[in-house]
């Protein structure tokens, strides 16, 4: 009988906003945090396109590890795991220094470039794989024979890594661009940050999938939670233990496929989708975002070459 008002308490807590009240975003300054914020023993782990940087508890900054990255998270033995889009491959740093390549081809054809990564409870890792600006030197595509006349266009999907070497795709349609991606903690969902902005009317949603217990989406299950139309979509993304997801996401300057309808910074959700609060921003554009801090109370965001800060509740 107890077991009722606990659940309600639960789902009540996931649709309050989880920002301290008045707290404002801290700016750190023009760092050149762009991307992959990560936490890690009081240091925040961040990149900006040429390296992979570390932030410690005096403040100061120094370069972690060279080759341009973007997503970073570390895994449950404390190593760092990155996707190189570069060097177009997924690789893990080892505590030696030494590094691990996890995931550079699929089926022996290179990957577009890896953006974007999360770990299950299991400590699979999965990543999306789009790709930006040109398309020169893609090598995933369906495969021939579909049908006639049929003029098949690069894959960009999702992958699981197993271990080092050993692939899985699992999905190649459903999202135009996929960006950022999340798995909850129980490991049913799949969240896809889709952000096609190189088009107008492209996808810009986060997207829900079910996933079975093998970590493979399941067929008709696929949900859009919420929708930037024709601003600028979402990025990187994280949740918190209560479910809600934290989504970079707009801007503040216009383009040839964005609007400014939806303002840079960090969109809170509840796990339905629905939005319960908004973190500003500036300069431009927001691109990701983590959660960390001593008791794992603050938000970090990239934006513009900015770090930003937020205390939670």
């Amino acid at each position: 009988m107890r077991l009722l008002p606990v659940l309600l308490l639960v789902s009540c807590s996931s649709m309050r906003s989880p920002i301290v009240n008045g707290a404002k975003a801290r700016d750190h300054g023009a760092i050149g945090a762009t991307e992959g914020p990560a936490w890690k023993n009081g240091s925040l782990y961040f990149t900006d396109g040429k390296h992979i940087n570390r932030m410690g508890p005096d403040g100061k900054t120094t370069v972690f590890r060279h080759n341009a990255s973007n997503g970073l998270l570390f895994d449950r033995e404390g190593r760092l795991v990155a996707c190189e889009s570069g060097l177009r491959r997924v690789t893990r740093t080892e505590k030696d220094g030494s590094i691990t390549v996890l995931a550079e081809r699929f089926r022996g054809k290179r990957f577009n470039t890896p953006n974007d990564l999360c770990m299950d409870s299991k400590g699979r890792i999965y990543f999306t794989d789009p790709r930006y600006g040109s398309r020169d030197g893609m090598e995933i595509y369906p495969p021939p024979g579909i049908k006639a006349g049929f003029v098949p266009k690069p894959i960009e999907g999702v992958y699981r890594i197993d271990s080092p070497g050993q692939v899985t795709r699992i999905l190649c349609d459903g999202s135009e661009r996929p960006n950022g991606i999340l798995i909850s903690p129980d490991d049913r969902f799949l969240f896809i940050a889709d952000n096609n902005n190189n088009t107008h009317g492209g996808s810009r949603k986060v997207i829900r999938y079910e996933l079975d217990a093998k970590g493979e989406v399941k067929a008709g299950t696929r949900k859009v939670l919420f929708d930037w139309k024709d601003g600028r979509g979402p990025d990187g993304m994280k949740m918190d233990a209560r479910g809600r997801i934290y989504v970079a996401a707009g801007t503040n300057k216009v383009t040839e496929f964005e609007t400014t309808r939806f303002k840079a910074g960090c969109y809170i959700l509840s796990p339905s989708g629905r939005l319960i609060d908004f973190i500003p921003t500036s300069p431009d554009e927001c691109c990701n975002c983590a959660l960390g801090g001593a008791d794992g109370k603050t938000l970090f965001i990239t934006s513009g070459g900015h770090l930003w800060s937020v205390p939670l509740k």
